[in-house]
């Protein structure tokens, strides 16, 4: 009896100790792709998570498994900044603009340059990913629209847009520098966001949708 709950307290160990692992590769491997592009080294992720190449062989066969995973949790990070927002924050405005500032540090759009050819958008982690975050969005914005604070002339892609282009430095350059300013940016972009509107907006609202490549 007493070897067999040693062997289980084991096993449980090494459980524990791979979970970490995992979720230490993920981390890594999210901070190094923002810092220097999708095509840095494995190894250099490895390294940086503290674990060995073989360890991370364990948990992803190939980058392209890993770019998927990293993609879909920085999705789950951002979908939480939103319900959490939409839940702590009476305000909707004040809400939408705690999630967009959120959002903005989690550096979403410098993991764009993730969303390569070789990149399944419908990879069924990924798919459930994107809807979820879609979903906890909008839901933010029609409470702020209802409000009468949000302008109605714009929609989820106009605001992804803008969070993606303002945490967007290529990796490993000077443009890099220009992150301090992010936020005083971004605060100047929810001012025009804000009603009354200012001015008539060109084209149409931009959705989701009309984010994906597939449908330009």
């Amino acid at each position: 009896m007493g070897a067999t709950a040693t062997a289980d307290r084991k096993a449980a160990s090494t459980r524990t100790d791979a979970t970490r692992n995992r979720e230490r590769i993920i981390a890594a491997a999210r901070e190094a792709f923002v810092e220097h592009g999708p095509g840095v080294p494995l190894d250099a992720i490895a390294h940086r998570a503290g674990v060995g190449n073989a360890t991370l062989y364990r948990h992803f066969a190939d980058r392209r498994e890993l770019v998927h995973v990293v993609a879909s949790y920085s999705m789950a990070r951002v979908t939480e900044q939103a319900e959490a927002a939409f839940a702590e924050e009476p305000d909707p405005f004040e809400a939408l603009r705690r999630f967009v500032h959120r959002a903005a540090d989690e550096r979403v759009g410098a993991l764009c340059s993730l969303l390569h050819d070789g990149f399944d958008k419908n990879d069924p982690h990924v798919v459930e990913a994107r809807e979820r975050l879609e979903a906890s969005v909008e839901r933010l914005m029609d409470n702020a629209r209802r409000s009468g604070q949000l302008r109605t002339d714009v929609a989820i892609g106009d605001l992804m847009v803008a969070i993606t282009q303002l945490t967007r430095p290529v990796p490993g350059t000077v443009c890099a520098l220009v992150e301090r300013f992010m936020h005083r940016h971004l605060q100047l972009f929810l001012d025009g966001l804000r009603t009354p509107a200012r001015s008539e907006l060109c084209g149409s609202a931009v959705t989701f949708e009309d984010l994906d490549p597939a449908t330009a």
